[in-house]
């Protein structure tokens, strides 16, 4: 049976990650990036795509396993006849070249355990050729060389294309194995101590982790959405990976698989504001910064989203020799939405730079030209259809939430030159540009018959991104149209007592066969607008059960499916985590709400 989405843990050194299963094997690593190609692809494939699974002999799936508190050091215990085994893993952060780490250690009695390492470069396509040199299991296949090696050695040996390892420990006995990557031209990288390296990484992130400066309850679950953003993050660079994972289902079967291995405008506001309020600061300015290289140039040039280093370029294409998960076809690599026009972004960009601000993280010379060189294109611009944020691919449509994003843009630019009379720009047009979109919106995109905003003009059809208009401001959270139209969502996008992402019967609009999950972070929206609008009971009630979705080590995919029990689509997610983070803070931050 293949396992579920639920059954992963993740471990990573913030340039790339790995998912374990509860089975003891690595079935996904991209390295040396999150977007490279995976080297372990069986999470789309099957054993012959490439895994790494490290278990008692005969042993099935683990009796438990955890995250040491405050940290990305997993670990999973066996229970056998024979006694009781712990393995522990993690990817240090790297100096030159990416490690992953699997330390091996016997609780009680005399266990005989199995690693079985089948290495498939490009995707699971490429079987490296092997070979011995001091010790070391070295692959090579192109430009990728990888080296395996046990302290202490153990007996190992080839045998249909895998490399395996059998051993037995007793209490108090540690074998640990590293796999380390390089380019295959290049030398090979200085060894990595195993052992020193789990003591210091369990150390520094327990220290990174002590940061937090929430105190409010459910605290675990909000430290542990943090450490995963954190690991979703590209050091080098400062940008955040929406997933670590590409065409992980979003219906069981389905075709709506996308690649998620990039970093998104959208998510960067609520990055920002949960990692400001956290005392992350660090972090923050280093999204900050990354979100200002990625969008610097014409604003017409705008994309969604970019690459972890600011790449532009991200074609789509398919993967034919992957059966995908659970059947799920096809499985993608790249992001055509890259290219659609979603002037929302415009509002999230200009909404972040002014958070920033706020926040007094340092300014940077060119952000507030910047800043003006965007709104003066969306005066021009922002009556065009586009394809919202769901990234629909039914065609262009006046989507409400996008007009919301515009008159963000313009409000916080409006405010910006309000608080800061050093700043310069056109005062006078920016305001009358607030005031156009938000006299539009209120005409085009409101039912009164229904008391509610609708997705897009002249639609009846809801969408749950209409629970951010009282979080950006555009309507005060007691105003009858917000009141309205929060209960309207929560009535008509119910699914099991959460919401879905728009209406089911509108099939037209995103252009895709099949259905979908509940996408979890509308939930935490649906959390937020309920205690703004004075029913902070029932918000709470809505946020206990949210966490109750999480698997048993605290993470949250993409969406979930509230029929069969099982999370759905690309994993961890990092828009969920982030809706977790804000909505606490949004609950137990203020205790004045009803």
């Amino acid at each position: 049976m293949h396992p579920r989405i639920e059954d992963y843990a993740l471990i990573g050194d913030e340039q790339t990650a790995a998912l374990v299963g509860t089975d003891g094997s690595v079935d996904w690593l991209c390295l040396p990036r999150f977007d490279s190609g995976a080297c372990f692809a069986r999470l789309l494939g099957d054993e012959e795509n490439g895994h790494w699974r490290i278990a008692p002999e005969n042993a099935d799936r683990c009796t438990r396993r955890s995250y040491r508190p405050g940290t990305l050091v997993l670990d999973t215990e066996w229970e056998t006849d024979e006694g009781a085994v712990r393995v522990t893993d993690l990817m240090p952060q790297r100096d030159l070249a990416p490690d992953v780490v699997r330390v091996v250690e016997g609780l009680r009695g005399r266990v005989t355990v199995r690693s079985t390492l089948r290495l498939r470069f490009e995707y699971g396509s490429i079987v490296p050729w092997m070979r011995q040199s001091d010790g070391h299991r070295v692959a090579v296949a192109g430009p990728d060389a990888t080296w395996l090696r046990s302290e202490p050695p153990v007996r190992t040996w080839g045998e249909h294309f895998g490399t395996h390892s059998e051993f037995t420990v007793e209490e108090g006995e540690k074998v640990a194995f590293v796999l380390t990557w390089h380019p295959s031209h290049e030398p090979r990288p200085p060894l990595t101590d195993p052992f020193e390296t789990l003591e210091s990484s369990v150390a520094d992130w327990q220290a990174w982790a002590t940061r937090c400066r929430y105190d409010g309850p459910h605290r675990d679950a909000v430290v542990r959405s943090l450490i995963t953003l954190k690991a979703l993050t590209y050091r080098p660079t400062g940008g955040i990976v929406a997933a670590a994972t590409t065409s992980l289902p979003e219906e069981m079967g389905g075709v709506r698989n996308w690649d998620y291995r990039y970093c998104w405008l959208r998510d960067s506001t609520l990055t920002l504001g949960a990692l400001v309020q956290c005392g992350y600061l660090e972090e923050a300015e280093a999204w900050r910064n990354w979100l200002l290289r990625a969008v610097a140039g014409d604003p017409a040039d705008l994309q969604i989203m970019y690459g972890v280093a600011g790449e532009r370029r991200l074609p789509e294409f398919e993967l034919p020799w992957l059966a995908g998960f659970g059947g799920s076809r096809p499985v993608r690599i790249g992001n055509a939405a890259v290219k659609q026009l979603q002037l929302d972004v415009y509002g999230e960009v200009m909404d972040s730079l002014s958070l920033a601000r706020q926040a007094g993280l340092p300014a940077k010379p060119h952000m507030w030209s910047l800043q003006s060189v965007l709104l003066d294109f969306l005066r021009s611009s922002w009556r065009q259809p586009d394809e919202g944020l769901w990234e629909v691919r039914g065609g262009r449509r006046d989507f409400v939430h996008s007009k919301v994003m515009v008159w963000v843009a313009a409000d916080r630019a409006v405010r910006a030159l309000e608080a800061f009379p050093d700043l310069s720009g056109d005062l006078d047009g920016w305001r009358a540009l607030r005031d156009e979109v938000h006299r539009e919106v209120c005409e085009k995109g409101f039912d009164a018959e229904r008391n509610t905003f609708t997705q897009s003009y002249g639609s009846r059809a809801l969408d749950a991104s209409l629970l951010l208009i009282p979080r950006v401001g555009f309507l005060p959270p007691d105003d009858p149209r917000v009141v309205g139209t929060v209960d309207a969502v929560r009535t008509e996008l119910d699914d099991g007592g959460f919401v879905r992402r728009y209406s089911a019967e509108e099939t037209t609009v995103d252009g895709l066969p099949g259905g979908e999950g509940i996408f979890l972070v509308c939930s935490f929206w649906l959390a937020d607008a309920l205690h703004m609008t004075g029913r902070t009971k029932e918000a709470r009630e809505l946020f206990e059960r949210l966490l109750g979705l999480a698997n048993d080590v605290g993470l949250l995919s993409e969406e979930y499916d509230p029929v069969a029990g099982a999370q759905l689509g690309n994993f961890p997610q990092a828009f969920s985590h982030i809706g977790l983070v804000n909505t606490a803070l949004t609950l137990y931050g203020d205790e004045e709400a009803g």
